[in-house]
């Protein structure tokens, strides 16, 4: 094993400071293997599923992947994963942390999950007609009618499909996903308004037409950079002898760090027309040929936010039970403890939460 190069210089006192002090080898030995496995955490392969599922179709955007057991019927559950920058699989992390998993252990028995594509240079012209046209596919094939639950970016993706198409929408779940982006106060909101549109579109431009994930990566954790950037590596060193420490936060990094490119165009949009105009919340923007209205969706819905969600507050997602044409009585919010991620992905939110929203759908989509 030897010395090699590490994105953080400013870690490597570390490493020599032990070796200087070190009065055996295995103080050495320890600083090797941990700059290694930080590396291995830095450039991780990509992430796998977690429960066993089949591509039913392949489009250009997305491959649908359909977790159902033999013989399931009733409504489909369909996730809308987020297209954001990170992998679908967030949806079925891992075992204990798998939405999918947890959907089918409490009565639904057709989940099925929308796994975007990264996008290629052929892509960059993609835009949100796009995905809102692949979804209508995917629907189709399904038999016409599903719920819909939109996790992150998935939502306002949901809600939009719900508005244009709302005889096709049993019922929505929108968990951590921003309706009004105008309404509270978050750095994604902030970051939107502060650096403006020529920002967004001179990034664009000097990638080809696409938004790297890379940058988007940096930016995340630009957010949060004394975790991102120093305790993180501390916390690693700290529990190298931990093999579950260690495998988890390997499984973690699997999915964080491995960034998808976005189409310029898409991005864009939704940076413009979603984050900077509010245009979907206000009732003007075009999907599919046609101004989408929020009043337009009258299914049962069901809304899901986190105390401590600083990627979308709990004020953006809530805003929906007043823009929504949904009676009141058939809209449910519940607020959770913990951040964005976790409303997908943690472990609590996964026992606690999402049970009752299994239970809740079972009810709506039996057939």
């Amino acid at each position: 094993m030897g010395f090699r190069s590490h994105p953080l210089p400013f870690l490597w006192p570390l490493a020599a400071a032990g070796a200087a002090g070190a009065t055996s080898w295995d103080i050495f030995e320890r600083n090797l293997r941990f700059f290694d496995k930080a590396i291995e955490d830095d450039h991780p392969p990509p992430p796998d599923w977690t429960t066993p599922n089949r591509v039913i179709l392949e489009l250009d955007s997305m491959r649908l992947r359909d977790f159902s057991g033999v013989g399931s019927g009733g409504v489909p559950v369909l996730i809308d994963a987020p297209y954001a920058g990170h992998s679908a699989t967030i949806a079925d992390f891992g075992p204990g942390q798998s939405l999918v998993a947890t959907l089918l252990a409490n009565g639904l028995g057709r989940v099925l999950v929308t796994d975007w594509k990264p996008a290629t240079p052929e892509m960059r012209d993609f835009d949100i007609d796009t995905y809102l046209s692949e979804i209508n596919v995917v629907v189709d094939d399904l038999g016409g009618r599903v719920a819909l639950v939109g996790l992150c970016q998935g939502g306002w993706m949901s809600a939009m499909y719900a508005a244009r198409f709302p005889g096709k929408v049993a019922a929505l779940v929108l968990a951590g996903s921003p309706i009004d982006t105008h309404a509270g106060s978050g750095p994604i909101k902030r970051l939107a308004h502060g650096l403006g549109p020529d920002f967004y579109a001179d990034m664009v431009a000097a990638n080809g037409g696409l938004m790297p994930g890379r940058l988007m990566l940096s930016g995340w954790k630009s957010m949060h950079p004394e975790r991102q950037y120093f305790q993180k590596y501390v916390d690693l060193y700290e529990h190298l002898d931990d093999a579950d420490y260690v495998a988890r936060a390997e499984h973690f990094a699997r999915w964080y760090e491995n960034a998808l490119d976005l189409p310029g165009r898409y991005y864009l949009q939704a940076i413009n027309d979603l984050f900077i105009d509010n245009r979907f919340a206000r009732g003007e923007f075009v999907g599919l040929g046609r101004k989408l209205s929020l009043s337009e969706i009258t299914c049962p819905a069901y809304l899901l936010a986190g105390t401590e969600d600083d990627i979308t507050p709990a004020a953006q997602v809530f805003a929906a039970r007043r823009l929504l044409g949904t009676p009141p009585e058939q809209i449910t919010a519940q607020t959770v403890p913990g951040g964005h991620i976790g409303l997908f992905m943690g472990s609590g939110t996964l026992r606690n939460a999402w049970p009752d929203i299994a239970h809740w759908l079972t009810d709506r989509v039996r057939g």
